[in-house]
């Protein structure tokens, strides 16, 4: 089926790259990382309006709270973590951690922010509650790329890009108690986990994408577009997608076979970054032009159902 842009590319204030973006589908809130204009990007997932741009540091990874009434960013070279007030734009507190920052993930009933190093070999352990660092998880190798939690074990899965492995991480150790080998990647990227399927869903820079269960063993392995930067799933619907160069392209999981390409869309921008809106199930990409000044912006795309 197709992949449809709903509106044209909309322009994003000041120019610059982007990293990891999320949706909060009850709050119609759509959060991007301007990485290159060192601000927090807020649009309107009914409009498509940029709301504000807060000007937090050179982020990359970002989360929010259920409540719609914070949301946390992974500040970079900065090397911090800061709570920001959607509503009002305004920074609340910054936790300072132990280096710099790339992607986060957010486990709110343990009220807990996981950070992992950039081009480093940790992962920072913050308090929600107080903003401060708690602990340091040691990886098994080197340049931690995407993280996720499992909501029901709270395990943290982070992929490790020189070693082609996802190291498992044990929340009350606060220590890895497990390795998955993936050698059938290479520079693992994007990682997502289904909670209803069960599966560990992690590509890698040579255009492959592979699937584990928890318990690390192999379960899929299926072609997708080389040098994606992140993928997003829709756990509703288990639907992946994927970004990459000018291409998205969007696979259905299943507990029996595997990932299958559903949908895909090739435009004139370079995206690397998406995520889906679990309310409307559409995907919100980020992405710049060709130009020196890299500039902005985000637009909205349907599967043709």
């Amino acid at each position: 089926m197709p992949l449809i842009p709903i509106a044209p590319p909309a322009p994003v204030p000041l120019a610059g790259g982007f990293d990891y973006v999320t949706v909060d589908p009850a709050h119609r809130r759509v959060y991007a990382a301007h990485t290159g204009a060192s601000t927090l990007l807020i649009v309107d997932a009914d409009s498509g309006a940029v709301l504000h741009q807060i000007k937090v540091g050179p982020m990359h990874g970002v989360a929010y709270d259920s409540a719609g009434t914070r949301v946390y960013t992974g500040n970079g070279d900065d090397k911090s973590v800061s709570e920001s007030d959607p509503a009002t734009y305004k920074i609340l507190r910054t936790a300072a951690v132990d280096g710099p920052v790339d992607a986060i993930a957010y486990d709110e009933s343990r009220g807990r922010i996981y950070a992992d190093e950039d081009d480093g070999t940790r992962i920072f352990v913050i308090d929600a509650k107080t903003m401060k660092q708690i602990g340091t998880v040691t990886l098994p190798g080197h340049k931690p790329e995407y993280l996720a939690v499992d909501p029901a074990t709270h395990a943290v899965y982070q992929n490790i890009a020189d070693k082609s492995e996802v190291a498992v991480v044990d929340s009350k150790k606060v220590a890895v108690i497990a390795v998955i080998p993936t050698p059938e990647l290479r520079s693992n990227h994007p990682l997502q986990y289904d909670p209803e399927l069960k599966q560990i869903v992690t590509g890698g820079a040579n255009g492959v994408l592979s699937v584990h269960d928890p318990a690390g063993k192999k379960l899929f392995e299926t072609p997708f577009p080389i040098h994606v930067d992140q993928c997003d799933l829709d756990r509703t619907k288990h639907e992946l997608a994927c970004a990459g160069g000018t291409q998205i392209s969007v696979f259905a999981l299943s507990a029996n076979a595997a990932p299958k390409l559903i949908g895909s869309y090739t435009g004139k921008y370079r995206v690397h970054t998406l995520a889906f809106d679990a309310k409307t199930h559409d995907i919100w990409a980020v992405m710049v032009d060709a130009s020196p000044a890299k500039h902005g912006f985000i637009q909205r795309f349907s599967l043709g159902r």
